[in-house]
């Protein structure tokens, strides 16, 4: 379930890039558009490798950093209440993804298979 957020925001980010680059924008993050398209290339690409259990650990690994990098850069604002959540529910989702880096995709993934 953690991996379909990433897979249904990067899929979202694709149909509002010009919005997306803007928000990107106005955190003051430099390279607005390359930090777009390696966001949308993280989510869509990691969401969906974690998806199907392919290179579950290093997927996960990426993910984990990545959630813990938006959540500073981005929900940073702790005394609003939604930035205050949102900066929880990306903690909360690289704990997730700590769970995924220590016991691996499962019998049922494409890492399971190839063993």
């Amino acid at each position: 379930m953690i991996s379909l957020i990433f897979l249904l925001s990067g899929l979202n980010k694709l149909t509002a890039p010009i919005m997306t680059i803007g928000y990107i924008e106005s955190v003051g993050l430099p390279f607005p558009t390359l930090a777009y398209g390696t966001a949308v290339i993280v989510e869509v690409i990691g969401g969906a490798a974690l998806v199907l259990g392919y290179q579950t650990r290093l997927v996960a690994a990426v993910l984990t950093a990545f959630s813990r990098a938006t959540a500073v850069s981005f929900h940073n604002d702790l005394a609003d209440l939604n930035q205050f959540v949102h900066f929880f529910k990306n903690v909360a989702m690289a704990g997730g993804l700590l769970h995924v880096i220590a016991f691996g995709g499962g019998k049922f993934s494409i890492d399971g298979w190839r063993r």
